[in-house]
């Protein structure tokens, strides 16, 4: 459900107050997923919180009005196929060489 057109987009008030002082050299290191990417964070490097470590996300023009947690996946994926895929896949190279 996308939030109500009358409130204006979310952005940590903390998150606003570290742009404003930061130098822009040094990534921003943030908890707050849930921020909308304002047009004032264009061109600075944030570090945002996955659950687990920080993901490195250098905002774009593109991404003005996304999320910050969109560009910091939670989920890794793992391939398919278990041991017969990977039994498979050595083979292979070793039938290249």
């Amino acid at each position: 459900m996308s939030r109500s057109s009358k409130k204006p987009p979310f952005v940590d008030p903390k998150l606003i107050k570290k742009v404003a002082s930061s130098d822009g050299k040094n990534p921003i290191k943030t908890w707050s997923r849930a921020s909308e990417i304002s047009p004032e964070m264009v061109g600075f490097a944030f570090d945002v919180h996955n659950g687990k470590s920080f993901i490195t996300v250098r905002v774009t023009e593109d991404m003005v009005g996304h999320r910050l947690g969109e560009f910091s996946p939670t989920r890794k994926f793992v391939k398919h196929g278990g041991k017969l895929q990977k039994e498979a896949a050595t083979a292979a190279v070793k039938g290249k060489k």
